[in-house]
C-alpha cells in the first residue's frame, strides 16, 4: 500500500447514498489520512458506516435550508480545522467512485500549474446503459478538455484560494459550483479540465419524473446564475437562460395565442420544434438512433428549464425562501 498524502484533504458530501457511499470511501480511503464526510439528515446507516471506516463525520445542521454547498463549506472548514497545512481539497459526491489514478494527476498538475486554481477530469455515469436518463447524464459530463470556465461538484481545489473568495455561496440550491469558479476567475485564476478518468457516478435515474426535476432545477440555476453574474462581461448562464425562455415558454405562448388568431400560422410555428430535432440530430456524429433521442429530451429539456426559470423569478417576485427541488 503506498503512503497516503497529506498534502491534501478529501470532502464527501451524501444523504442515504447506501452501498454507493461505501464504496466512494473505499476508492479513497488509501489516499489521504484526511477525509471527511458530511451527511445531511440521513435514515440509513451513512454515518455509521463511515465512522466505521475510519474516516471524519460531520452531521450537517438541518436546522437551517439544506444546500449541497453549505454541505460542502461544512466538510471544508471541518478537514482545515484538522489539518491546517493542506493545500489542497479534493471535493466529492457520495454517489462517485473516484478513479485509483486521479488525485496524482490532479496534485501533480495543481503543483506544476500555479496559475491554475482547481482541477477537473472527465465524471462518467456508471450505468449509463441502465435507462435513457443516465445516458443524458453521460452526455451531459462529456465536455471539452483544456482551460474552461466551470467544473462540477467532483473537482480539486487550493484551498488558499477557496477561502480567499469565501467557498461555496450557501443559498444556492444549485449550479454553486460554476457560481464559485466565476468568483475563482474574477480573482485572476484559471479552472482546468484533465483528459483523464475522475469520477464513475450512480445517478440512478429509473424514472421520467426524476429526469425532468432536475432539469428544472438546472433551468432555476440559470437564472438565479444569471441574475447574480449575468452582466457583463461575464454573461453567466445568460445564453443557456434565454434558450429555456425561448423554446420552453415564449414559443408556446406565441402558439397559443395563434390558435385562436389564425390557426395555420399557430402549426406552421409548431413545426420548428420536429425541425429543431432534425438538425441536432443530424449535428451529433453518435448513430442516428441515439442521437435522435437525445435531440428529443434536449427539446423536451428546455420545457422542464423554462419551469425552473419562472420558479426562481416568482421566488424573486414574492420574495420566498428557496427549497430546494428533490429529484432522488
Amino acid at each position: 500500500m503506498r503512503p497516503k498524502n497529506l498534502t491534501f484533504g478529501i470532502v464527501v458530501i451524501g444523504r442515504n447514498e447506501g452501498s454507493r457511499l461505501i464504496e466512494c470511501l473505499k476508492s479513497l480511503l488509501t489516499h489521504s489520512a484526511n477525509i471527511v464526510y458530511v451527511d445531511s439528515a440521513s435514515t440509513d446507516n451513512s454515518l455509521s458506516d463511515a465512522k466505521a471506516m475510519g474516516v471524519y463525520t460531520v452531521s450537517l445542521d438541518m436546522s437551517k435550508p439544506f444546500t449541497a454547498a453549505r454541505a460542502r463549506n461544512t466538510g471544508f472548514e471541518y478537514i482545515t480545522n484538522v489539518s491546517p497545512d493542506l493545500e489542497y481539497v479534493q471535493f466529492v459526491d457520495g454517489d462517485c467512485l473516484v478513479d485509483s489514478n486521479w488525485l496524482d494527476k490532479s496534485v501533480n498538475f495543481l503543483h506544476n500549474h500555479p496559475d491554475v486554481a482547481v482541477v477537473c477530469g472527465r465524471r462518467r455515469e456508471r450505468f449509463p446503459k441502465k435507462t435513457i436518463y443516465n445516458q443524458l447524464c453521460d452526455y451531459e459530463w462529456n465536455t471539452p478538455v483544456g482551460e474552461t470556465k466551470a467544473c462540477g461538484g467532483d473537482a480539486l481545489m487550493r484551498t488558499a484560494v477557496f477561502s480567499s473568495v469565501g467557498g461555496f455561496r450557501e443559498s444556492l440550491i444549485a449550479g454553486e459550483e460554476p457560481e464559485l469558479c466565476v468568483r475563482i476567475r474574477a480573482a485572476g485564476h484559471k479552472i482546468w479540465r484533465l483528459d483523464a478518468e475522475m469520477t464513475l457516478h450512480d445517478a440512478n435515474l429509473t424514472r421520467f419524473m426524476q429526469w425532468w426535476k432536475r432539469t428544472v432545477r438546472a433551468g432555476y440555476a440559470f437564472a438565479e446564475g444569471a441574475f447574480l453574474h449575468g452582466a457583463a462581461p461575464e454573461f453567466h448562464w445568460v445564453a443557456e437562460s434565454k434558450r429555456a425562455r425561448l423554446w420552453g415558454l415564449i414559443l408556446p405562448l406565441v402558439v397559443i395565442s395563434f390558435v385562436f388568431v389564425e390557426p395555420r400560422w399557430a402549426i406552421l410555428l409548431l413545426m420548428i420544434y420536429p425541425l429543431q430535432w432534425l438538425r441536432l440530430t443530424l449535428k451529433n456524429p453518435l448513430p442516428f438512433f441515439k442521437a435522435a433521442q437525445l435531440a428529443f429530451f434536449l427539446i423536451i429539456g428546455k420545457f422542464a428549464e423554462a419551469t425552473g426559470q419562472i420558479k426562481f423569478m416568482l421566488n424573486q417576485f414574492t420574495n420566498r425562501q428557496t427549497k430546494i427541488i428533490e429529484y432522488k
